[in-house]
């Protein structure tokens, strides 16, 4: 068999709006919607740097349908450097990508091979006795097994399966195409290009079954190195090797603090613990989210100027590091038992304000308003499932604890 290499990328995302990242710091979601696009253009980099055989993208190039024509003239100007490399490309549509998703075009060079979306399809290099088989989405919710309608293999050939799927759930993915790992191998294929999962794993080794990640994180949830995969096949021998790509990437960190801790204090318990994130940084920009929990006599105080204390936090990363922003800031501390507040002015509130939960009137009038302010966002920033950035209950939850540590500044 001849030797040859190729990689096998997914979920590249392109045009998301980072709408998280953007009700908090527009410049920060500027600086992700930059990384993704850089992200691709290194992949390209490696792919003709390299010289692979042909690259397989496994569903999502786009995030959803393009507002412009500007995304697309991006994905194509980065893929016709493939064409004049002479690397072809083999394109699958996931759920972000569906045919019935994407509404506008752009006439992609020759190099570029799309899978079908009604039945599954197969393409042949027969200089490198290679088959790709694969069938794309043609609805952005594909709830059948496609795998079981995949062709049998060219026998005496390599047979790479190309399949955007959930396999039997990976959460929080949704459930899309589901398989089973003996679904795959019912094929007999020796690789299974897969997509739609944003973590790196190797799901089998015999036959060799990936999923690539996506290849720049896109939210708190997609934290560590991001890429896809260079495969290589050699005397029959398939091996692999990871590709970074990612440019800019995301992190927490969790402090349990002290009763006693203040404000000093808690700071310099912040830049200690940065000292192992700025190592996995790996000199990329870094979207954090610093988690404050513990009991504390000064919560209603930091509640009070949470603002100015947010400031505080963004100026201790920066000590730490010149590219780590604070992507959020959750406060989860408790009140000390020892210094809960008996101004007269707190507990007036205290004694109407609800601790213990909020009413069914409060609930809907705060859902209420939060669909109004949702609905002013722009560029569609208000149509996720949060679109404030957090639940109901977490916001009605903060919204009385700063009433009642501004009540407690005042007292």
């Amino acid at each position: 068999m001849t030797a040859f290499r190729f990689i096998h990328a997914a979920d590249l995302h392109l045009g998301s709006p980072f709408q998280g990242l953007a009700l908090k710091d527009a410049g920060l979601a500027e600086l992700f919607v930059e990384a993704s696009r850089k992200s691709f253009s290194m992949l390209i980099d490696e792919a003709v740097a390299r010289k692979v055989d042909f690259f397989i993208v496994a569903g999502d190039v786009y995030d959803g349908d393009w507002k412009d024509n500007k995304i697309g003239l991006f994905f194509n100007r980065e893929i016709a450097r493939l064409e004049r490399a002479g690397i072809p490309v083999f394109l699958l549509k996931g759920n972000h990508d569906a045919e019935s998703v994407i509404t506008r075009t752009i006439t992609l060079p020759k190099n570029v091979s799309e899978f079908p979306t009604n039945k599954p399809g197969t393409f042949k290099l027969d200089h490198l006795k290679v088959a790709l088989h694969g069938q794309g989405f043609a609805d952005r919710s594909a709830t059948e097994n496609l795998s079981l309608a995949y062709p049998k293999p060219e026998a005496g050939w390599f047979n790479i399966g190309v399949l955007h799927t959930s396999l039997t759930g990976r959460e929080p993915h949704a459930t899309y195409a589901p398989c089973s790992l003996e679904d795959l191998r019912s094929r007999s294929y020796d690789y299974w290009a897969l997509g739609h999962v944003h973590d790196f794993e190797i799901v089998s080794r015999d036959p060799l079954v990936v999923f690539p990640g996506n290849i720049q994180g896109r939210s708190i949830r997609e934290q560590g190195a991001k890429g896809a995969v260079l495969v290589t096949v050699e005397d029959g021998r398939v091996s692999h090797e990871r590709l970074i790509t990612d440019s800019a990437r995301f992190a927490e960190v969790s402090i349990d603090l002290a009763a006693e801790e203040g404000v000093p204090a808690i700071l310099r318990r912040i830049e200690d613990a940065l000292d192992t994130i700025v190592e996995n940084m790996e000199e990329r920009p870094l979207a954090l989210r610093v988690r404050l929990g513990g009991k504390s006599r000064y919560r209603r105080e930091i509640l009070a100027r949470a603002g100015d204390f947010r400031d505080e936090v963004q100026a201790a990363c920066h000590r730490t590091h010149a590219d780590i922003w604070l992507e959020k800031l959750d406060l989860r501390m408790v009140p000390d038992q020892e210094t809960v507040a008996d101004g007269a002015a707190v507990l007036g509130l205290e004694g109407l304000i609800s601790m213990d939960g909020f009413s069914s009137e409060v609930v809907d009038e705060a859902s209420t308003r939060v669909a109004e302010i949702a609905a002013r966002l722009p560029g569609g920033l208000g149509a996720d499932d949060l679109p404030l950035g957090a639940d109901l209950d977490t916001l009605l939850a903060e919204a009385r604890d700063l009433l009642l540590a501004r009540a407690a500044r005042a007292g």
